[in-house]
């Protein structure tokens, strides 16, 4: 089975998000479709907040599970809030991914997640799989 999911990120924090895919490669017995929005993708041109919001309600639509990294700087990003509230309207999956080491997380995505999880690749997989 190939499990169809979106990232969301900041591309502030972009190591974050390739140490998430390399956690999710590195899975065993897993295959996944990335949904999520490329740095490069032309998206981050877009001429207002309103066709930024389509963009990226055009990329999550394909995905079941929406993977949030919940590191504090999350509770201040407009888009996070954004993708949450798309999510929940398409109804996708949020599973909300607590950093690695983190002494503070976001109360926004946690109390929106259908499933809180540590950083590592094992509760990530089992999160998306539903176990």
């Amino acid at each position: 089975m190939i499990y169809n999911i979106f990232i969301s990120h900041s591309w502030s924090y972009s190591d974050a998000y390739e140490k998430l895919i390399s956690l999710l490669d590195d899975a065993p017995n897993f295959s996944y479709r990335d949904y999520s929005v490329p740095k490069d993708d032309p998206i981050h041109n877009a001429n207002n907040e309103r066709e930024l919001r389509a963009a990226i309600r055009n990329q999550m639509q394909h995905a079941s599970y929406v993977l949030i990294l919940a590191g504090v700087y999350s509770t201040y990003s407009k888009w996070i809030n954004i993708e949450i509230e798309l999510a929940q309207e398409m109804g996708k999956r949020i599973i909300a991914i607590e950093p690695w080491g983190s002494e503070r997380t976001s109360t926004v995505v946690k109390s929106n997640a259908n499933k809180i999880v540590k950083w590592n690749s094992a509760s990530i997989v089992s999160a998306i799989k539903g176990n």
